[in-house]
């Protein structure tokens, strides 16, 4: 039997704020701390070892679950340490672990760099609110931002289904019922088909990953409700196209008008590296004008961008933008600025050139609250666990 528990381990993810561990047969325990993949300690998990460390915490009942499906996802709460999810996967025959740390302090939106019009957006009655970005980009920690928000300020009922679940929201003015697929519903289809049936107010969909859960999306916003959710994608523009890509050929023209009419933003975040190397998030915000509504019945989404530059008054902002006014700041250099613009030369033409004062005054305007949550540095020495 090995002497090896988790209890350390949980411990010291929660201690430095990472979001991940990492066990393996063969390799090394990891832990990833603001995005950053750091090993613990030098020895190697043995053959066996990684599913004698999931049986310590599993009931009968969820090992033989898991020996059935291979796929297995459970919380964990440690009293003092804090909450967890652990999903069990099979890899090459032997059991692997990765275990989130859940968050209970979440951030609020003007700690996450999203600009006012945010707020604004989650206190809306109806529609669909997208927060797109890449894995790890902080998507999800702004989706929770804008979910405490609302129920801080805001009374009524809200609904979430998530798959995992990554914070633990508090009721606040509103009541927060969070279902967790494999915990609390079979599936994402069975959950979000009986989500009418709980009176909800606000709808959130923790990832929109296939047709059926966009449909759901759209019905939720067309019937009344305000539905938040994730999706992989870099840009407003990916995004949609994406959507698009869910749905057969001669669908498409019901579901474009379906999304002009019930589309209220795409909200679009990276993490970039800032001086000193703290990771800052530049966003992206495309609000459904009138004239971005039309553009997306017609299909037109390659004109979306030129939209927003010239309509920024609205709420809408490029990620060149951002990118310009952290520049401005001096808080990220000349360099990552480039290498991360959608359009490197109209970035670096702005930069040496100048952009007119009332771009720059917006963008600047949407970046004043840097995110504290991403500012935490990395611990350069991590003490050995094994």
């Amino acid at each position: 039997m090995s002497d090896l528990t988790l209890e350390p381990y949980l411990k010291l993810l929660s201690d430095k704020d990472g979001s991940d561990l990492y066990f393996s047969a063969h390799a090394i325990p990891a832990i990833k701390i603001q995005g950053e993949l750091r090993f613990i300690g030098q020895n190697r998990l043995r053959e066996g070892q990684v599913e004698e460390l999931a049986r310590s915490v599993l009931t009968p009942q969820q090992a033989e679950r898991f020996e059935k499906d291979l796929e297995l996802n459970v919380a964990l709460s440690r009293p003092g340490i804090g909450r967890f999810r652990m999903n069990v996967f099979q890899q090459r025959g032997e059991w692997s672990l990765v275990i989130r740390y859940i968050k209970e302090e979440i951030p609020r939106v003007a700690d996450l760099n999203l600009p006012p019009v945010v707020n604004e957006l989650v206190n809306e009655r109806r529609g669909l609110i997208l927060i797109v970005g890449a894995t790890g980009s902080g998507k999800s920690t702004s989706l929770a931002a804008m979910i405490d928000y609302r129920a801080e300020k805001i009374p009524g009922h809200i609904l979430t289904v998530e798959d995992p679940m990554e914070f633990a929201f508090k009721h606040r003015n509103s009541i927060v019922n969070q279902r967790e697929v494999g915990v609390d519903t079979h599936s994402y289809a069975a959950a979000l088909k009986e989500a009418l049936r709980e009176a909800p107010d606000v709808i959130m969909i923790g990832e929109i990953r296939d047709r059926n859960t966009m449909q759901h999306a759209l019905a939720y916003a067309d019937t009344g409700h305000l539905c938040l959710s994730t999706l992989h994608a870099t840009n407003a523009h990916q995004a949609l196209d994406r959507i698009v890509r869910f749905f057969p050929e001669e669908s498409r023209d019901q579901l474009l008008m379906d999304l002009s009419l019930n589309l209220k933003a795409i909200i679009s975040q990276r993490l970039i590296i800032g001086k000193g190397g703290k990771r800052l998030p530049a966003v992206e915000i495309m609000i459904n004008t009138p004239l971005v509504a039309d553009l997306i019945r017609r299909g037109q989404m390659d004109e979306i961008i030129h939209s927003m530059e010239q309509n920024a008054n609205s709420g809408s902002m490029t990620f060149d933008m951002s990118l310009l006014a952290l520049y401005k700041k001096g808080l990220i250099s000349r360099e990552e600025a480039l290498h991360n613009a959608d359009s490197r030369t109209d970035l670096e033409w702005k930069i040496n050139f100048g952009s007119g004062q009332e771009e720059l005054k917006k963008a600047a305007e949407s970046s004043d609250a840097l995110s504290k949550s991403a500012n935490r540095s990395a611990t350069d020495d991590l003490p050995p666990l094994d």
